[in-house]
């Protein structure tokens, strides 16, 4: 719970940055759901048509479709301030929500918390943006989902900042293109989902998490198609990055990250990466980093 001076910072905050987002002309107002007291939004009134929801769970889910409101889903999980705006952001030019070019606010504060401490304000796509590069305004294929991509990132996160049952994982997922994809893979180990209907592999099905999970402490990769069906796990991705300079990647980056870098740089894919080491989720789009979420770490803001 707030305390009364966590409240005025808050509610000061809301009041101003309502200001900001008018006198700046930004089109979008990022806002998590669950910092959304019934005395914010009444402040919210003024700038309700720009305003874009990040909701956690069902519940806000349901209340956004039925008010009607924009939103995106991001994972359930503690981000810092930075990692809060990155993945909203990320989401939403997914959703086709914000386009390359547009101006957008993000009022964000303690993860998990009612409390607002920080406005973020910038115009997507620019060299000063820090938050996705964006080449065109599709970085995304064609081809696939939004909410497939949403699924996965979701799943990449909660694994990436809760391990499995304490171990950290490393995961690797692959999603779209799958025919391609599949064609420079091979299998690490016998394909569990072979035989089974398509409805039945489908990562947007919630029953199917708990497998997801446990299959990715399994060497290899996840290859999914743009509708979210699973072709396979255990898959060795046979590509390397053809040219250094066009397709480097910062050091200390491993053999998942580069194998992510590689299928999307000869594939219409997008690869979702999970660090065994640090729990970082990057995203690959490509043969380049498109947004890496960082777990939150003592201290971090």
């Amino acid at each position: 719970m707030e305390s009364p001076t966590q409240q005025r910072i808050s509610y000061s905050l809301i009041r101003h940055a309502v200001d900001v987002v008018l006198e700046c002309n930004a089109s979008k107002f990022f806002l998590y759901a669950h910092a959304v007291t019934d005395e914010l939004r009444a402040e919210l009134e003024r700038v309700s048509d720009r305003v874009v929801l990040a909701l956690k769970t069902d519940r806000e889910q349901d209340a956004a479709e039925l008010g009607g409101r924009r939103f995106v889903r991001v994972p359930d999980v503690r981000l810092n301030r930075l990692g809060q705006a990155k993945v909203a952001l990320f989401l939403a030019v997914s959703k086709g929500i914000v386009q390359k070019g547009e101006i957008v606010a993000f009022l964000l504060g303690e993860p998990n918390t009612p409390q607002l401490d920080t406005l973020f304000v910038t115009e997507v796509g620019t060299d000063a943006d820090g938050l996705i590069p964006m080449r065109d305004e599709t970085f995304v294929p064609p081809g696939i989902k939004p909410e497939v991509v949403e699924r996965v990132i979701d799943i990449a996160a909660e694994l990436g900042s809760e391990g499995r049952e304490g171990k950290p994982v490393g995961a690797l997922f692959v999603i779209g293109d799958s025919q391609r994809v599949m064609s420079l893979t091979r299998q690490l180990i016998i394909n569990p989902f072979r035989g089974y209907a398509r409805e039945e592999r489908n990562v947007l099905d919630p029953a199917l998490e708990e497998t997801v999970k446990e299959l990715s402490t399994i060497d290899g990769a996840f290859i999914i198609d743009g509708d979210g069906t699973i072709e396979t796990c255990g898959a060795y991705l046979k590509t390397a990055l053809q040219d250094e300079d066009d397709y480097a990647l910062p050091r200390g980056l491993g053999a998942r990250h580069h194998a992510a870098a590689g299928i999307t740089a000869v594939t219409d894919s997008v690869a979702v990466a999970v660090s065994e080491s640090t729990g970082t989720v990057t995203v690959f789009r490509e043969g380049k980093i498109i947004t890496e979420l960082e777990k939150l770490r003592h201290g971090s803001i």
